[in-house]
Formats: C-alpha cells, sequence, structure tokens
C-alpha cells in the first residue's frame, strides 16, 4: 500500500473514532508500527491529527470551538435535529460528550424548559447559553482523549441520579456486539449513564454502523433509539429496527 492510500485510511479511522493507536493501525495495514509512526508524524505536522503517545487524535474534536472541519458536519447535524424530536418540556435528561452532541445542544431552541445533565465540559457551555434549561456538570477528572469527565466521582454521582433520557454518541455499534468503546473509562461513565436513564438514544453517522470497537459498553436490547443521519426506510437500518426504535 502506498503511502498516501495508508494517510488516508488513517484519517478516516480518526474522522471515524476521534483516535487511533498504532498498535491498531500497524495490524490493519500490515505493516510496522514505525511506519505508522513515521504517518502519524506527517500527519500532524501538516496539522492534520493531534500526535500522542501510542497513537492520535482528531483535531476537529478537540478544538470544536474553532473554526475546524468537523468530519460529516451536515450529517451530525441531521442527528441532532432528529434528536430533539424526543425531547419534551420538563423533560430530566443526559448527555455524552462529542461533536454530534455539541451541534445538539447548540439547536435546543431557548423556549424549552428542561434539566440537563451532562459529562461534558463542552456541552454544558452550548446548553448554559439556553434561557430556560437548568445546567449540571457531573464533576470527575477530565480525559483528555474524550473530554468527558471520568473516574469513580462521575459514576458516584451518576448513580445517584434518574433522568427521562439519555443521550450518547458511539464509536462502535454492531448487531452481534451492541455499543462497544476503545477507552476503557469511558466505557465505565457510559454504562453508568445507561443504568441512570428510563431510556436511552444512541447517536450515530451512519458510517459507525456495523463497526466494532475493543471494549463493550451494553448489547443492543439495553438501548431504546437509534438516531442516524439515514431515512428511516434506508435498507442499512432494517435490520436494527428489529432491535430498537429508530428516529
Amino acid at each position: 500500500m502506498l503511502k498516501e492510500e495508508r494517510q488516508a485510511f488513517i484519517m478516516k479511522q480518526i474522522n471515524l473514532h476521534n483516535k487511533v493507536l498504532s498498535s491498531d493501525l500497524s495490524f490493519h495495514l500490515n505493516v510496522s508500527e514505525d511506519t505508522i509512526r513515521r504517518d502519524l508524524n506527517d500527519l500532524a505536522e501538516s496539522g492534520k491529527v493531534l500526535k500522542v503517545y501510542g497513537g492520535a487524535l482528531s483535531k476537529s474534536f478537540h478544538y470544536p470551538f474553532q473554526q475546524l472541519d468537523i468530519y460529516a458536519k451536515d450529517s451530525k447535524k441531521e442527528i441532532a435535529k432528529k434528536a430533539l424530536r424526543l425531547i419534551k418540556n420538563g423533560m430530566v435528561l443526559l448527555a455524552g460528550g462529542g461533536t454530534t452532541m455539541i451541534e445538539m445542544a447548540r439547536m435546543i431552541p431557548d423556549s424549552l424548559e428542561a434539566t440537563f445533565f451532562t459529562v461534558s465540559p463542552l456541552v454544558a457551555l452550548e446548553l448554559a447559553e439556553r434561557t430556560n434549561i437548568d445546567v449540571h456538570l457531573i464533576g470527575g477528572q477530565l480525559s483528555k482523549n474524550s473530554h468527558i469527565n471520568t473516574g469513580a466521582q462521575v459514576i458516584n454521582q451518576l448513580s445517584e441520579i434518574r433522568v427521562d433520557l439519555c443521550f450518547l454518541g458511539t464509536n462502535g455499534i454492531s448487531l452481534e456486539e451492541g455499543i462497544t468503546d476503545s477507552d476503557w473509562e469511558v466505557v465505565q461513565v457510559k454504562k453508568a449513564m445507561i443504568k441512570s436513564a428510563t431510556k436511552t438514544a444512541i447517536l450515530s453517522i451512519a458510517e459507525k454502523l456495523g463497526s466494532i470497537q475493543k471494549m463493550k459498553v451494553c448489547n443492543l436490547n439495553a438501548i431504546h433509539y437509534l438516531i442516524a443521519d439515514l431515512d428511516t426506510s434506508d435498507s442499512v437500518l432494517q435490520s436494527y429496527s428489529k432491535v430498537l426504535e429508530i428516529i
């Protein structure tokens, strides 16, 4: 595989999952980790990714308030718009992190009266702009990779609340493995978030459907809604509609 092809694959994975590991890329591309490190260095020097120990991170995910190219931004806006259909006045809601969640927070009408809990400082800042929204930021150790609060303190706080609806993004979703992620601390927080909610909605761009990460959050039967950037009649979603309500 040519260098340009490798780097295109790497960028695709970073855009989809926000983070890549050198070891995983080495396995998938069948090249040495030294080759991957050189590729990541090239991409970092050109300003396309953030190089970190063991891999790289998406720049657009980490600097959402700057004028950077957010991957699949139009699709994420469409998902956010659909997610708003589930929100009613008086609800108590829980939101995860990520660029799609930020888009949803930005779209919430000023007239909505609701209470939001969130583990994401970035989402909390967006929600705080809404006049009639009460915002509670669940505090803990801020993850440098995911930009959400993690750790035992977060999980303990989540165990003490009960919300009507939880909105979560995902790094992997499949019929076979359910909801998966690549960060152990994030997995534990997501499990606690789902447990604290009466119902949970997963927000995912279509490209992630069928993808699997190394660590399991839950089976699909623990989730109630799937919100994607596809028409509900799309054949890709039909297999999921047997388990989830498609929005």
